[in-house]
């Protein structure tokens, strides 16, 4: 994936992808009701995400169709950070998480299947 959202566009992304397509009036008033933002402000992070084709706008009435998805953004965003943070590391994350955290036999448990599900 070559587009790279930076948080307020995704904030735009999450409504899309939790609420499906939706017009740009509506994704403001739900940002207006969980950000605080005018609809000035979102519609031009939806202009911007347009722009970057995250976003298709669809007529009649400005309706907002995502042409990328929450797991495309999550892999890109997590590739990047295990690049920039962990010099492409994976195995080094893995054991700084664990190394945080004292994870319970549950999770050790889904960890485990997780592990085993990738060979």
């Amino acid at each position: 994936m070559d587009v790279k959202l930076f948080d307020s566009e995704l904030k735009v992304m999450k409504v899309l992808w939790r609420e499906g397509d939706a017009t740009a009036k509506h994704i403001s008033d739900v940002l207006t009701q969980e950000v605080g933002w005018n609809i000035n402000t979102t519609y031009t992070l939806i202009r911007r995400c347009i722009a970057k084709g995250a976003i298709e706008r669809r007529e009649p009435g400005f309706l907002c169709h995502p042409l990328i998805s929450k797991a495309q953004v999550q892999e890109a965003e997590t590739e990047e950070f295990i690049n920039r943070i962990y010099d492409g590391s994976a195995d080094s994350l893995f054991v700084a998480l664990l190394g945080k955290k004292k994870l319970s036999e549950q999770q050790i448990r889904r960890l485990r299947e997780i592990v085993d599900e990738s060979e």
